[in-house]
């Protein structure tokens, strides 16, 4: 499998930060096992992020007496950064990463790059989620991580199982090209990775690994999944507002056809709409009260519904139901006007029975109400939408059949 330019085929760059407990063993062991096992030429880079530890101490000792290993530092913090600056500056043929724990057993490594060295995936990782994965693990981080990437897989429509697994390797010219469009430095940089790849039509391998969870792990886990859901918004923005190039990155790398975005899942539809309702709802609710005293209770309801609606319609036509093209986008909105309109009926309603039991009700109480008949007037607004407004059509191949003319003899 070493390539026949008889360059370096494989390095591996191993993050760290602060970890000088584990970082000796570690990179003994792994540097021991691809001597014996890896049949490429092969390439170890520690890649530290300011470490303020003896991290470095150590990394520059090893990278003096082991073969192969090298060090490299960083003085701003962020894994992504760190792999960044590793992967683009080598001239390997395969660039992949493992975690410093290596809590993925190393026999996986191999048919890891296996497929990226004989040119036949683009990307390759590590999947703790598979059927014949082995997996040792709290059953919280176990609960964390499979919700995570159902939610990943339902509102981003990627396929790859596991996006968070610290062991993956990719083709050094794939690298090159996606990286320039991954904004993210820390946790979530692999993720976006994943996938730009995918929504590109890159071919994305994945192995089955065993795994056993690092009991002295220093994750964050609920910042770092506030940080991936920010970041799944951004990249999911950016992919509607064609910011990344994924067409042009598929013209010069994509191996299979691919297929024009349709749209999301019913259980993604609700997710993507509920995200651009709780924007609304905020939306509205700041308007409301910087309305309510100049217009009063009802004038201010209405302008805030109003000035949230249009942009409400706007955002899920191409966000929540997938639909692109100034095609019906008048019609579109004028039922969605018909659409606010009843909604405004409800949340109207609800004001006036208020101010019938409560002729004197607070701002505040008044907002509160208001939020409750939102809640049913968004419920309602959903299936008006998905059901009318944006109801999808047939439109097919198996529609256009219909239409053909009948020519020749019939099929025996």
């Amino acid at each position: 499998m070493t390539p026949s330019y008889g360059g370096l085929a494989l390095e591996i760059v191993v993050p760290v930060y602060n970890e000088e407990a584990v970082l000796e063993s570690s990179i003994t062991r792994l540097a021991e096992y691809l001597t014996n096992e890896m049949p490429s030429t092969w390439k170890i880079t520690i890649a530290d992020n300011a470490s303020t530890d003896r991290t470095p101490v150590i990394a520059a000792r090893l990278s003096e007496h082991l073969e192969n290993v090298a060090y490299s530092r960083l003085e701003a913090k962020g894994r992504g950064l760190a792999l960044r600056d590793a992967w683009s500056a080598s001239d390997a043929k395969v660039l992949a990463y493992l975690d410093v724990d290596l809590s993925t057993d190393l026999a996986a490594l191999p048919p890891l790059v296996a497929p990226l060295l004989s040119g036949h995936s683009d990307i390759s990782i590590g999947t703790r989620l598979g059927q014949s994965s082995r997996v040792s693990r709290g059953p919280k981080r176990e609960f964390i991580s499979r919700s995570y990437n159902f939610l990943l897989r339902r509102t981003m429509q990627v396929r790859f199982s596991d996006a968070q697994c610290g062991f993956k390797a990719i083709r050094a010219d794939v690298a090159r090209r996606l990286l320039p469009h991954v904004e993210d430095n820390g946790w979530f940089f692999d993720t976006e990775l994943l996938i730009i790849a995918e929504r590109s039509g890159l071919r994305i391998h994945e192995i089955p690994v065993d795994w056993v969870d690092d009991p002295d792990s220093r994750v964050d886990i609920k910042q770092t999944a506030l940080d991936d859901l920010r970041g799944m918004v951004r990249v999911a923005g950016s992919l509607v507002r064609g910011v990344i190039p994924v067409q042009a990155i598929y013209a010069e790398l994509g191996r299979r056809p691919i297929v024009p975005a349709g749209r999301p899942s019913f259980f993604g539809q609700v997710l993507r709409f509920g995200l651009v309702g709780v924007a609304s709802t905020l939306a509205f609710a700041l308007l409301y009260l910087m309305l309510q005293g100049p217009f009063g209770a009802q004038e201010a309801n209405f302008l805030a519904l109003l000035m949230t609606a249009v942009g409400n319609t706007a955002a899920n036509r191409r966000f929540t139901f997938g639909i692109t093209g100034p095609a019906k986008i008048f019609t579109q909105q004028v039922q969605g006007l018909v659409v606010f309109l009843l909604a405004w009926s409800i949340t109207s309603s609800s004001l006036l029975v208020l101010h019938l039991l409560h002729p004197d009700a607070a701002p505040n109480v008044e907002l509160l109400v208001l939020t409750a008949a939102n809640v049913l007037a968004t419920l309602m607004r959903f299936v008006l939408l998905r059901l009318w407004v944006f109801r999808e059509r047939r439109t097919g191949r198996s529609a256009r059949l219909l239409t053909l003319p009948v020519t020749g003899s019939p099929v025996r």
